[in-house]
Formats: structure tokens, C-alpha cells, sequence
């Protein structure tokens, strides 16, 4: 992750679900309304381009699931540098409240 490249909503989103434990899309996409109480909703074309593209970037792997009748759903791991690209996105996001603050 380049310095200050902030993530979009939906990388965060699914980033931070996958801080939680391996997850397929749809999980992912349901925690994700959970955790927003709604607010956002990532949609399966979303979902899945996103998962491409940070397989791309190396911060997610495919992994096989264990759970019986689940072997062909595709389950996604955070992977280390996947870790450090949320951690930097948390940061950054700190540090803007943090300068917002008194406002």
C-alpha cells in the first residue's frame, strides 16, 4: 500500500471482516451490513472485484473451506501485508478525527 492511499469503503469493510477470520463473500457481505447497522451494503460484483484485486495486491488468499457441504465456497484469509494494509487504514483514519477534533 502506497503512503497515504487511503481504501475505499469496501476494501475496509472486507479487510476488517477478514481481521475477524476467514470468511467467503457472502459472510463478508453480510457482517459488513451488521457491523453498519445497514448503512453499507457491499453488493456480490463489488464483493468479488474487490477480492480479485486484492488477491492481486497479496492481502487476501482463497483457502479451502473444512465445513461439510461448504468445499466449493470460496473462503477468503487475511494475509500479513493485508494485516498492515488495515492497520495503516486505521491510523490514517485516527489521525483525521484526531485533527477534527474541536471543530
Amino acid at each position: 500500500m502506497k503512503k497515504n492511499e487511503p481504501l475505499s469503503e469496501s476494501y475496509y469493510y472486507i479487510l476488517l471482516c477478514l481481521a475477524r477470520g476467514a470468511n467467503h463473500g457472502y459472510g463478508i457481505m453480510q457482517m459488513t451490513e451488521k457491523l453498519t447497522d445497514g448503512e453499507v451494503k457491499i453488493g456480490s460484483g463489488t464483493m468479488y472485484g474487490a477480492t480479485s484485486n486484492m488477491m492481486k495486491k497479496g492481502w487476501i488468499r482463497e483457502i479451502m473451506s473444512s465445513e461439510a457441504g461448504l468445499e466449493r465456497r470460496r473462503l477468503y484469509q487475511l494475509t500479513d501485508s493485508g494485516h498492515e494494509a488495515l492497520r495503516t487504514e486505521i491510523l490514517r483514519l485516527r489521525r483525521m478525527l484526531g485533527n477534527a477534533e474541536g471543530v
